[in-house]
């Protein structure tokens, strides 16, 4: 049989296939596959890689698997010592191991009684340092120290969680209240009610230069006789435009909203 680098090039040289199609198929790496064309054997990972690629590539190639891996065993491995060893008529005989010397019994028993005494000095030497009781006294309070600062992490995590809860609470009610001052630019007819009903301006013109005074609740109603007038909501300003007619507002968690007069309020 021709050489095995040689059977394979010929053979992908005639079927017009380039080296990087059969890298594709075969999954094995091209630069594997020049190797196996050269008989580059030592550019191979070993013999076991080498019978698994010559089996891949040949059987894509369409040739004859079975001579290549014998030609290359035949080539390149050598047979076993077994298989170098003459064939004998005695060699098929049960060769019967030499006994090894048998050891006295009293030389056990000896050596086991010499090991129970070095193990009952080696525990009564462990069990005179336990006894000064030292250990389990400090292992007793760094457990109870232990205990008492969790205990106290835990009572300091659940303060500072009651006072974030309650800083939270605080910041929503504030968010809930509305602060509202009327700024007159003008005359002014001003009728103010707050969320509970209260009348806090009732009925009065106010001038430019004479503010009302600040009022806090969930919300209002605002009655203005024309639009003299500025609102100051929160620390901001919302303009009413200037209109010439009468306006009202509902003005809750900051925000100003125009309603229909009708639904103003009512100041008595």
């Amino acid at each position: 049989m021709a050489d095995i680098g040689p059977t394979l090039r010929d053979a992908r040289m005639r079927a017009r296939i380039d080296i990087s199609e059969v890298e594709t198929a075969t999954k094995i790496r091209a630069k594997y596959l020049r190797a196996l064309e050269n008989e580059e054997w030592d550019l191979l990972p070993g013999p076991t890689f080498v019978k698994s690629f010559l089996r891949t590539y040949g059987e894509y190639l369409g040739l004859d698997v079975t001579h290549l891996l014998e030609e290359y065993k035949r080539q390149h491995e050598r047979p076993s010592d077994l298989d170098q060893l003459p064939i004998s008529p005695h060699s098929t005989a049960r060769t019967r191991a030499p006994r090894p010397p048998r050891i006295p019994r009293g030389w056990f028993v000896a050596a086991t009684i010499v090991a129970l005494l070095v193990l009952f000095a080696i525990i009564g030497s462990q069990s005179g340092d336990d006894d000064t009781g030292d250990e389990p006294t400090s292992t007793t309070r760094t457990t109870s120290d232990d205990a008492a600062a969790r205990k106290k992490e835990r009572k300091q995590a659940r303060v500072r969680a009651k006072a974030r809860r309650e800083k939270r609470r605080r910041q929503a009610a504030a968010r809930r209240v509305t602060r509202l001052r009327v700024v007159p630019t003008g005359d002014v007819f001003v009728c103010l009610v707050d969320a509970s009903g209260k009348t806090l301006v009732a009925n009065q013109t106010l001038s430019a230069g004479t503010n009302s005074d600040q009022f806090r609740s969930k919300s209002f109603k605002l009655g203005l006789g024309n639009g003299s007038a500025t609102l100051r909501v929160n620390g901001k300003d919302v303009d009413t435009n200037g209109s010439p007619d009468p306006i009202a507002y509902t003005i809750t968690a900051g925000k100003v909203k125009e309603i229909p007069v009708e639904d103003g309020p009512n100041c008595g």
